[in-house]
C-alpha cells in the first residue's frame, strides 16, 4: 500500500492519496491495512468535523481511498497540524511494525 499526504505551507495536510493493498493478504484480512485504512478514514472524519473545514474525500473501490481539504478559518489551524501529525506518527508506526507493507510518500513542509 502506497500512502501520499501532501501539506500545505502552514503545515495543515492538502491531500491524502492511498492505494493498494499492504501485502499478498486478501482483500480485508490483512492487519496493516486495515490500520492504515482506520487511521486514514479517522484522520478524514475528524479534519471534515472540524468546525469551517470543507472537506471532500473517497473510497471508490477496494484499495482506493483520498481525501482533500479545501477551505479552513486560522483559527483552526493548530488542531488541524495536530490531525495531521497524528495521522504521520500512526502511519510511521505501521510502516515499522510491518515492513515492506505500507509506503508512506510525504509532500510538502510540516511546520511544527
Amino acid at each position: 500500500m502506497e500512502v501520499r499526504v501532501s501539506f500545505g505551507s502552514d503545515g495543515v495536510i492538502s491531500r491524502v492519496e492511498a492505494r493498494g493493498h499492504a501485502g499478498s493478504e486478501p482483500s480485508g484480512s490483512n492487519p496493516a491495512c486495515a490500520a492504515a485504512t482506520v487511521l486514514l478514514r479517522t484522520a478524514y472524519e475528524t479534519l471534515s468535523a472540524t468546525p469551517g473545514v470543507q472537506a471532500s474525500g473517497e473510497a471508490p473501490s477496494p484499495g482506493i481511498l483520498h481525501f482533500v481539504v479545501k477551505h479552513y478559518p486560522a483559527e483552526v489551524v493548530q488542531r488541524l497540524r495536530g490531525i495531521g501529525d497524528f495521522l504521520l506518527v500512526g502511519l510511521s508506526s505501521v510502516e515499522r511494525e510491518y515492513p515492506g507493507k505500507i509506503n508512506v510518500i510525504i509532500d510538502g513542509e510540516r511546520r511544527k
